[in-house]
């Protein structure tokens, strides 16, 4: 199903969505009632609740491929098993600790990679379908967007970690720094990264289509 503006079809009519709704809202209860501190789930969780709110606001006024579903449909849930336990603490993290023979838990630096990776294309369909933008803009305004809202975030989770958190440990555990002072620098460069490997994989794949 490819993206359009004011859409015919309402969500009963589409499984494929139903199906990620289910699973999801599924998931996120199940994190939320497993959570290893639930304070801290509740605040990860306040990007979950703006991203839904943004998807569900805009269901009937403009519709994202089904491949702009599935990719944040991935991020949330990258994002919700992050939330279920502190990142730093992430099993998954820690499995690729073990095998990699990192020095921290990367799960963090993942979910950043993913914020960029998996969000880009979606904002590239807004541009290109919704508002119609020049197509050169249409790949460079999502990495823009991925990079201005990467430091946006990490101004907020300093603010979150200073006045929720009182700037003490529970703070820096909060922010998933695991003793690195460059550790936000990395996470934006991370989404940077997913954002500008995205466009690149978009543009090629829309060039060979444009090509056939």
């Amino acid at each position: 199903m490819p993206a359009t503006l004011k859409p015919k079809s309402r969500l009963w009519q589409q499984p494929l969505h139903i199906l990620y709704s289910v699973l999801f809202l599924t998931f996120w209860v199940y994190s939320a009632l497993t959570t290893t501190d639930l304070e801290n789930w509740l605040v990860e969780n306040t990007l979950t609740l703006s991203l839904l709110i943004f998807l569900v606001a805009f269901y009937n006024i403009f519709r994202f491929s089904n491949t702009s579903y599935t990719l944040p449909f991935l991020f949330l849930l990258l994002h919700v098993y992050g939330s279920q336990y502190q990142y730093a603490d992430n099993p998954f993290g820690e499995w690729l600790k073990v095998q990699f023979d990192f020095g921290r838990n990367h799960y963090d630096r993942l979910v950043h990679l993913g914020y960029g990776l998996l969000l880009a294309y979606p904002m590239h369909e807004v541009l290109t379908v919704g508002l119609n933008l020049n197509r050169l803009l249409t790949y460079l305004l999502p990495v823009e967007l991925i990079l201005s809202s990467g430091v946006m975030y990490e101004l907020v989770e300093w603010m979150v970690a200073d006045w929720v958190y009182g700037g003490g440990k529970q703070g820096m555990v909060f922010l998933g720094m695991q003793g690195d002072i460059w550790d936000a620098q990395k996470d934006v460069a991370m989404a940077f990264a997913g954002a500008v490997a995205a466009m690149a994989v978009a543009f090629l794949l829309e060039r060979r289509k444009n090509d056939v």
